[in-house]
């Protein structure tokens, strides 16, 4: 069965084939199934966002649509960014100008409040229209400078263990991250609803 994965993005594109493939769904991705249109992502969690982009998808093509939402929530921000983590620094912001954002909020403040954790939202909707939204997270903390040359987005300055996402190697990273966790849990309830 084919999925239409509700983004162009090639690396949510690569994870969430590897998951799916043994269950027996091919995923392709927006463009490639001729969907070519920007959803807007007006809500106010991670939950809304992932629903708003595969709501709109299933709507156009009316067959099984995959999206996600995910970012940076911190304790000490009350969860900032959240679900505005690509925009915190401003519209053209570079990885380095967030991270730098971040970094220069949470100055002085002490390792025990710098608690963090990646949070990525999963939306399935299958060809009967039927939602399915799962939450995945990785916990963590923010370091007190950029670390790293691997990974993008925050990984320099979120902590995992010693050593910041930017430090350890892909495969690690995709076997413990926020996205590998709702990936997880989408795989076990795909394969109890196949049962």
């Amino acid at each position: 069965m084919k999925i239409i994965l509700a983004s162009n993005n090639k690396h949510k594109l690569e994870e969430i084939r590897k998951i799916t493939a043994p269950l027996g769904y091919e995923v392709i991705s927006q463009s490639e199934a001729g969907c070519n249109f920007d959803v807007e992502e007006t809500g106010t969690t991670f939950e809304e966002n992932a629903v708003l982009k595969a709501k709109a998808v299933y709507e156009k093509m009316k067959m099984p649509v995959i999206s996600d939402d995910s970012g940076l929530e911190v304790d000490y921000l009350n969860g900032a960014p959240g679900v505005y983590s690509h925009r915190y620094a401003g519209e053209n912001a570079t990885d380095a100008d967030r991270c730098s954002k971040l970094l220069s909020e949470l100055s002085g403040v002490e390792k025990e409040k710098r608690t963090a954790r990646f949070v990525c939202v999963i939306c399935f909707i299958d060809e009967n229209g039927t939602e399915t939204v799962i939450r995945g997270t990785c916990e963590g903390y923010i370091g007190t400078e950029p670390r790293g040359e691997n990974g993008f987005g925050y990984d320099p300055v979120f902590m995992y263990g010693d050593r910041s996402f930017a430090e350890i190697s892909a495969e690690e990273k995709n076997s413990v991250s926020h996205r590998a966790d709702a990936l997880r849990k989408f795989s076990e309830t795909i394969t109890n609803k196949k049962g």
